[in-house]
């Protein structure tokens, strides 16, 4: 595990890929919030997400995201929708696959997850239209 000042390389590969896809002003303030308590969380997140799966190869982030909208659709984990919905501007991920995505949602997830989820990205789509940038709520 890395420290803070991202000693370990796979830190340092993730932080860049982090940023690269959700942005250096939501990871600025996501790491500006952190404190010593959930310090080791977003050094966690940060190596494994973003440094270990995230960077890897065989897939674009284009793929990566479809495939991280539909599985966190599928579990209901909003919040983290609508900030990867945001993040499709970084990754490449239309609109049509976001669609396509939560259509495989529906059928093997179920309709009530994909609804939800529909909504969700409709409500960031606007938001994005509007100029508006990452919420303050994301992580």
């Amino acid at each position: 595990m890395a420290d803070a000042s991202g000693s370990s390389e796979r830190y340092r590969q993730g932080m860049a890929t982090r940023r690269s896809v959700l942005g250096d002003a939501h990871v600025d303030r996501a790491s500006g919030l952190a404190t010593g308590f959930d310090q080791p969380f977003q050094e966690m997140i940060t190596e494994g997400a973003w440094g270990t799966v995230w960077s890897r190869p065989g897939w674009s982030k284009r793929e990566r995201s479809m495939v991280t909208i539909a599985l966190l659709a599928a579990l209901g984990h909003d919040e983290e929708v609508a900030m990867h919905v945001r993040a499709t501007v970084n990754t490449g991920a239309s609109r049509d696959d976001i669609c396509e995505a939560l259509l495989h949602v529906a059928v093997y997830a179920g309709v009530p997850a994909a609804n939800r989820a529909f909504k969700l990205a409709k409500q960031v789509f606007e938001e994005m239209d509007a100029g508006q940038a990452m919420g303050e709520k994301d992580e």
